[in-house]
């Protein structure tokens, strides 16, 4: 769901304490030389590419990105390629300001990034590395001023944050704001609630903002400066990114040259978007500065890193699933057409960005977009623009393999419904995570379909088996792979998600393959009892009719009247809740915990409106005027009752804690 990838921005500064080391062995070097445009083929392009030319890139972006825009709703974009150390081509398309018509400028219009800025973060780290004060293998508590609590028995290094394997469950409060009175600093963000952990470091690829904001807090500690200082001191002074900040909300200098952010550009603006955990997608940046920042590191780091340094976190690190990309030390492996290819994606609610960096041939291609489009149009353009632009300059053969023999038995056994890794166990995203499941089905011809993955057209992709456990895009070029352990697929993904995100299977207890039907079922009786009531009580005082079960209890009559409305409102109260964040992520910066409080508080009154309806129940079996209809119904809407209580429960819905 959209709710658990958006990101938005930055944190206030806050002072360190006097204890934290002093940067001395970090000085800012000499900024780099004015970035050069090249107006000529750099390099040789390999047999069957186009020439990877200014004139050919312009003309195959302004043949695209304008009408994706256009079809999309999207206000504007901006798309930069660099190549051998100059920049190849910077584009600015559509609007920035949709009222004003004020373009986008690619040298003085400030994007969003989002996620992005995590690589200033690791950039950070590794600069800190370089200079002897961090350790990539030590415990991060070792850093922090208070204690992320044991687990597994392992502790949490720095190396486990920069590849998301710390084990932190998802969280979500807080997360974009868009008041900045409400914005806080850094150390209060991070310690104002701690994640679970919810797998051993180092085992599960599981995406965490909390995780990379722990990273920049300890960059702040160690290095004696408030991060957002940290990286302007040390990597936009000497790259020369005079138009790009983290600080939030922006400094006056910057405020005119931010772009607006649209949901659509055919719908109003939205507020500036703010985020508490700053180093996890603060930044806002020219596309013309994060040219500069790709250039340095294309050119083994540049004025950031030493060769040594630059080469040790772009070398893979682990390999979640044998087959598909890595990750790198911050970077996500990208590979794809024979190339060495490293990035990142980025997303605020408003603002949907990559940076791709082909590191063999010294090529980067960075874009990113002002809306988020009709459909989510822009996710879609921005894969495509990734796909077409690799396809187009750097072209490989595309193997007509086989489809394996294997291909029903091993898709049979990848068969059924798998939740996320990045995923909340102890908050009422749990729930979220239940309704979000995807389902792998065997198709008739021996392909695989999963749900959550679909093409441009919404139909869900196929896939078809082209080695053990590995599986093509049927007409496109995209791959998916399991990881089977005695017999069992553990995890899949494909190649996109592999490094952050895996696919594993629900567990029997609490899969959306019998528990959504049920639930549909169970409120459908829980609707026909709450309608049943008024309409039979009008009946009955219309033509005066009296109840074969006289006598009963005034709790035991009143229960499987009074319960079932009970539960319909806290269930709608669940879902207006989760409508109003799809909405609008800024509603999870605290204003919904009263309502969270008070559905809550309905839900204890029909837990015991539930226990009543099942003494109802017994009361109606013990009684000589039962009638068996009157009892079937009975004892099927307690049931449903019942089921509908132990989902909510079940979903974390019942918390003290209200963070999430």
């Amino acid at each position: 769901m959209r709710l658990l990838t958006n990101l938005a921005a930055l944190v206030a500064a806050i002072a360190l304490p006097a204890a934290a080391q002093a940067p001395d062995a970090l000085k800012p070097a000499a900024p780099l030389a004015p970035v050069r445009t090249a107006t000529a083929p750099l390099a040789p392009s390999p047999p069957g590419a186009a020439q990877l030319t200014a004139a050919d890139v312009n003309a195959w972006l302004d043949g695209l990105v304008p009408y994706g825009l256009d079809r999309g709703d999207i206000a504007g974009a901006v798309v930069v390629v660099v190549k051998d150390g100059q920049v190849l081509t910077q584009r600015g398309y559509g609007v920035a300001d949709v009222k004003t018509r004020r373009p986008v400028d690619p040298t003085d219009t400030l994007f969003r990034p989002g996620s992005i800025s995590k690589l200033f973060t690791w950039t950070a780290v590794m600069q800190l590395v370089q200079a002897g004060k961090l350790d990539l293998d030590r415990d991060i508590n070792d850093y922090l001023d208070f204690k992320i609590p044991p687990a597994y028995g392992k502790p949490i290094t720095l190396r486990h944050l920069m590849t998301h394997t710390p084990g932190f469950e998802e969280t979500a409060k807080h997360l974009l704001i868009d008041d900045p009175a409400k914005n806080k600093p850094l150390e209060a963000v991070l310690k104002r609630a701690i994640p679970s952990r919810i797998y051993a470091p180092g085992t599960m690829a599981a995406y965490s903002n909390y995780g990379a904001s722990l990273a920049g807090y300890i960059v702040q500690r160690v290095s004696g400066e408030p991060f957002e200082a940290y990286v302007d001191h040390h990597i936009f002074a000497p790259l020369g990114m005079t138009e790009s900040s983290f600080v939030q909300p922006l400094p006056p200098a910057l405020v005119g040259k931010m772009s607006k952010g649209y949901q659509q550009a055919s719908q109003d603006p939205k507020p500036f978007e703010i985020i508490g955990m700053s180093p996890a997608g603060a930044l806002s940046s020219t596309g013309a500065d994060m040219a500069r920042f790709m250039i340095a590191h294309l050119s083994d780091g540049g004025a950031l890193l030493d060769p040594r340094t630059a080469h040790m976190m772009y070398a893979t690190q682990n390999t979640p699933i044998p087959g598909l990309p890595g990750m790198a030390l911050g970077f996500y492996h990208e590979d794809r057409n024979g190339r060495t290819i490293i990035g990142h994606g980025g997303d605020t609610d408003l603002f949907h960005s990559d940076l791709h960096l082909y590191l063999d041939d010294h090529v980067g291609l960075y874009l990113s977009f002002n809306s988020a489009g009709k459909d989510g149009a822009a996710h879609v353009l921005r894969e495509r623009l990734f796909a077409e632009f690799t396809d187009r300059y750097f072209p490989a053969p595309n193997p007509q393999t086989p489809t394996l023999a294997t291909a029903k038995a091993h898709g049979q056994a990848l068969a059924g419904h798998y939740g996320s890794s990045r995923t909340s166990v102890t908050s009422f995203l749990k729930l979220l995570g239940l309704i979000g499941q995807a389902q792998v089905t065997l198709n008739d011809d021996d392909t695989i379909s999963v749900s959550a993955l679909t093409a441009t057209s919404g139909a869900p992709k196929r896939w078809r088996e082209v080695a053990p456990w590995q599986w093509r895009e049927v007409g496109g070029d995209d791959r998916l792979a399991a990881f089977v352990e005695n017999g069992k697929v553990t995890r899949f993904s494909i190649a996109g998600f592999a490094p952050i995100i895996e696919f594993v299977p629900a567990p029997a207890s609490f899969d959306a393959g019998w528990i959504l039907p049920a639930a549909s079922v169970a409120l459908g009786v829980i609707l026909l009892t709450a309608l049943a009531w008024p309409v039979l009580a009008f009946t009955r005082w219309r033509y005066g009719y009296q109840p074969a079960v006289i006598g009963r209890p005034a709790l035991a009559r009143w229960a499987p009247r009074v319960t079932p409305w009970l539960l319909l409102v806290v269930c709608g109260g669940w879902l207006a809740l989760v409508m109003s964040i799809e909405k609008d992520v800024s509603v999870l910066d605290g204003r919904l915990d009263i309502w969270m409080r008070l559905l809550q508080g309905l839900s204890l009154i029909a837990i015991v409106g539930s226990l009543l309806m099942v003494w109802n129940c017994w009361t109606l079996a013990r009684s000589p005027q039962r009638r068996w209809t009157t009892l079937a119904w009975a004892v099927l809407g307690a049931a449903s009752a019942l089921f509908v209580i132990w989902l909510l429960i079940a979903g974390r819905t019942l918390t003290l804690s209200l963070n999430f």
